[in-house]
């Protein structure tokens, strides 16, 4: 169970990773307006507000990837650091899907879950 905890713990990072590209970097370019389904001027009216947002998803990944760095699961504080983060997305997967997208919820949420049910099992 440790092993999965920890590999569903570095693929919500990987996620996250992605989405602060997206969001801090590239928000403007189709790809992400293809992700987000904005329009071209809605990407430019919205850019500095994704890019705040791309921030926060950041401090997420950085605090999966540091609980890793601590033992992940295997460790008291590993563990709690994960439980707190894995936490933190899902809730923000299910607000974002509530307000934005069912699509989050997929994307962010249910890897989470996962992870989160396989951290406390790992125990």
């Amino acid at each position: 169970m440790l092993i999965a905890a920890d590999v569903f713990i570095a693929l919500v990072a990987l996620i996250h990773i992605y989405i602060v590209v997206l969001e801090m970097f590239l928000w403007r370019t189709p790809r992400a307006r293809a992700a987000f389904g904005t329009s071209e001027a809605e990407a430019e009216a919205t850019a500095t507000l994704a890019a705040n947002q791309g921030l926060y998803n950041g401090f997420l990944a950085a605090g999966l990837i540091v609980s890793l760095i601590v033992g992940g699961p295997a460790t008291v504080a590993g563990f709690a650091l994960a439980v707190f983060s894995l936490a933190c997305v899902v809730v923000a997967g299910i607000y974002g899907a509530a307000t934005v997208s069912v699509r989050i919820l997929l994307v962010q949420s249910v890897p989470a879950a996962i992870g989160l049910v396989l951290s406390f099992l790992a125990r």
